[in-house]
């Protein structure tokens, strides 16, 4: 049997398009694989909600993720399958995203008759440290973090934008700065008080949820200002840094797009004597391996 040239290419063609579906089904086994390790050793029920820049499958288009009303359909889902008196292990991987969809899911947590754990391996910023508020345990690695929960309208900060309208005379103000000043005045309002809200119906005492509401939900702090795991426990939130090694071996398995230039490598084996959990070497042979520049900005 003979191929042409055009064969050929038809092959070579469907073999491009077909390897990047098989790889991510197999990445998608091995998460499968890892979660149901967890939940065995925790008998509880793991939800990730990991947002990580990935390439689609066929294009490989970087895309970012937030969080959205899809994912508070499919977390509230998955809640709702979960016996009330299961444990439930969130692992947070996010930048943060809608309120709305934030709101929905804390929500559901705190009205849980079952503990909630939540996992930090890296940060849960905004969203995501509004939910890590609903958690009965907050789980970060030692160099986590978590981040204010004020809200942003238009890609300014709610508090800046009141503070400006109430700074400068009404007559220098024009119409669309005195809306945008009205909808943050309602935004930090809200926001403040489903922070009390949730806080006080996990066990807090009033003071100290108004406290934590200040501190994290009024501007007192630039958005993306870091709150380690330490910083955390002087706020009063419940925090562990014993974080399982499957949350690291989980994280393996969501990788950057590996288009672009490699921006940092290094050879995953601990140097300690302790036994690789993330990378066994192959063979006899440690394999380098590379984060992909993400091409964020730098805030």
């Amino acid at each position: 049997m003979t191929f042409s040239p055009l064969d050929i290419f038809w092959i070579y063609l469907l073999f491009t398009s077909l390897t990047p579906l098989l790889r991510q089904r197999h990445i998608y086994n091995e998460r499968l694989r890892v979660i149901r390790r967890l939940e065995a050793r925790r008998r509880s029920r793991v939800i990730t909600l990991i947002h990580r820049q990935e390439s689609l499958a066929l294009l490989g288009i970087p895309i970012s993720r937030y969080i959205d009303i899809d994912d508070s359909e499919q977390i509230l889902r998955a809640i709702k399958l979960t016996p009330p008196d299961m444990p439930i292990d969130l692992v947070l991987h996010t930048p943060g995203g809608l309120v709305l969809a934030a709101e929905q899911i804390a929500h559901a947590l705190i009205n849980r008759e079952g503990p909630v754990t939540v996992f930090v391996p890296h940060y849960a910023m905004s969203g995501g440290t509004l939910l890590a508020l609903a958690a009965d345990q907050i789980v970060m690695d030692e160099n986590a973090v978590l981040g204010p929960v004020d809200p942003q309208i238009g890609g300014y900060a709610a508090a800046d934008i009141v503070k400006v309208a109430e700074t400068k005379p009404l007559s220098e103000l024009d119409d669309q700065t005195l809306i945008l000043a009205e909808m943050g005045r309602k935004a930090l309002r809200q926001v403040r008080d489903l922070v009390i809200r949730i806080t006080i119906a996990n066990g807090v005492s009033p003071e100290k949820a108004e406290e934590l509401a200040d501190l994290l939900s009024t501007g007192r702090f630039t958005h993306d200002y870091p709150i380690t795991a330490e910083t955390a426990r002087e706020m009063g939130l419940p925090v562990s840094t014993d974080m399982p090694p499957e949350i690291y071996a989980l994280m393996d398995l969501y990788p950057q797009p590996i288009a672009r230039r490699p921006s940092v490598g290094f050879i995953p084996l601990p140097y300690d004597g302790r036994p690789s959990e993330r990378s066994p070497a192959k063979n006899g042979k440690a394999t380098i391996r590379m984060a992909a520049d993400d091409g964020g900005r730098i805030l």
